[in-house]
């Protein structure tokens, strides 16, 4: 159900729509739906959105929002990527309250995975 001034949708870039589909479904589920040839929607991602396309990517040191998943197994989710095409830009570290390691998707966009202590 919508609840009105909640996030509702995130869009994000992408340099290649159909790599991105095969590498979010394959790490984390993600199914998605195509609107045109220059985008495309996910859904069963915690939030729905899209990816649209573009030339340029969403990293934070531009000034771009970070994007955090959740995974109750680190390592598994960390080899998953790697094995997709991403690339870790950040491998597992620790801070207040959990681990977390960043990644590049193979259109650059930087994402972050994190996890409960062990």
């Amino acid at each position: 159900m919508l609840e009105s001034n909640k996030i509702s949708y995130v869009e994000l870039p992408a340099r290649d729509l159909a790599l991105n589909k095969a590498f979010f479904g394959q790490v984390f589920g993600w199914e998605f739906k195509d609107y045109g040839p220059d985008y495309t929607a996910f859904e069963k991602a915690g939030l729905d959105g899209g990816f649209f396309q573009a030339d340029f990517c969403s990293r934070p040191q531009t000034g771009a929002a970070l994007v955090v998943l959740y995974s109750d197994d680190l390592e598994s989710t960390l080899a998953k990527v790697k094995a997709a095409g991403g690339s870790i830009e950040q491998d597992i570290f620790e801070f207040p309250g959990g681990r977390r390691f960043h990644f590049l998707d193979p259109c650059g966009n930087e994402w972050a995975v994190w996890g409960a202590l062990v």
